[in-house]
């Protein structure tokens, strides 16, 4: 009896010990759609099926880039800023991918029907060298116009201001993340263009150290399973995402519902990354970082754990 009681003491310390070592922190840039797959996880418990105890922290970009090459942050769920660093040097890598395509929408003055009638209008955007602004110029070039030349883009702070800019006449139009096209509906704007329709531009995922994908592949691969359960919960349960969005962005019902249109067309079911898109990507990270040099996609990201986690998931990628 005293022994088995010794060992099964044993087998409870070794446990405890190796919940602790499985604590992790996970940082989101903003409470939006397309980042609500690890914070989803965690209500759902899908990190604890994995035996991993998640912290998801909301901390901005520019500072989560540091933290995570410190190690105070072990993940990160936004992908153009890990590539950025990646593409600069730094020892980040992409190791899956959510949201393959990212959902901001052009949307404009009432009189406007086409993209191809906002040539010579003010396009106002959250910053020039933000993403949105990039997104902006990607959808102006795939409806004909050129960005530098056809269209001015000023730069015009947060999405209420920018509805606010637009709704009083101050410009033609602007792009905005769920829910701010719904709002834009109620304001009686047009949406002219969807640019997940339109392109694959990886947004969300998970990116990590070349010293974690070294030291801990296990324990990537329970996360990326996590963000595919995440994912797949988030396509198929209507109500229970949408309970999730309300909660987690303070949004009422119609606003959840309308958010959750979006959200079940943008996310993925296997966490694979569209080279296409990854490769768009890394073109506007070079340009960020000034940098000439070809950028093969091995440079900013490794997807050898992903295909682990796929193949025993029975995921079969083409």
């Amino acid at each position: 009896m005293r022994k088995t009681f010794v060992v099964l003491v044993t087998l409870f310390v070794l446990q405890t010990s190796t919940r602790a070592a499985d604590k992790i922190r996970i940082s989101y840039p903003v409470p939006v759609v397309h980042f609500t797959a690890l914070p989803l996880a965690q209500k759902k418990v899908f990190f604890k099926e994995e035996g991993i105890d998640a912290e998801i922290i909301r901390v901005s970009d520019t500072a989560a880039r540091a933290a995570l090459v410190n190690g105070e942050i072990d993940y990160l769920t936004t992908l153009a800023v890990p590539v950025l660093a990646a593409v600069g040097g730094m020892p980040i890598k992409v190791v899956a991918c959510y949201v393959p395509t990212i959902p901001i929408m052009l949307i404009a003055r009432p009189e406007f029907k086409s993209v191809q009638e906002l040539k010579g209008k003010t396009t106002m955007v959250s910053g020039l060298g933000g993403g949105p602004a990039v997104i902006a110029r990607m959808i102006f070039r795939h409806f004909g116009l050129d960005p530098e030349k056809d269209v001015k883009l000023l730069p015009g702070g947060s999405s209420d201001a920018r509805l606010a800019a637009l709704s009083q006449g101050l410009v033609s139009a602007t792009v905005v993340a769920p829910p701010f096209d719904f709002h834009a509906k109620k304001l009686g704007l047009n949406i002219l263009a969807r640019a997940h329709e339109l392109f694959d531009y990886p947004v969300s995922g998970l990116s990590t150290t070349v010293k974690k994908i070294k030291e801990r592949p296990d324990e990537i691969k329970r996360v990326i399973r996590v963000g595919i359960k995440a994912s797949r919960y988030i396509r198929a349960e209507r109500e229970g995402t949408m309970q999730f969005i309300m909660e987690w962005q303070k949004i009422d019902r119609e606003t959840a519902a309308a958010t959750y249109e979006t959200a079940s067309k943008i996310f993925n079911d296997d966490g694979s990354v569209p080279e296409k898109g990854l490769r768009l990507v890394i073109e506007e990270a070079k340009k960020a970082a000034k940098v000439d040099r070809p950028v093969p996609v091995s440079d900013v990201a490794d997807l050898s754990i992903l295909r682990e986690a796929q193949k025993e998931l029975g995921i079969k990628v083409k």
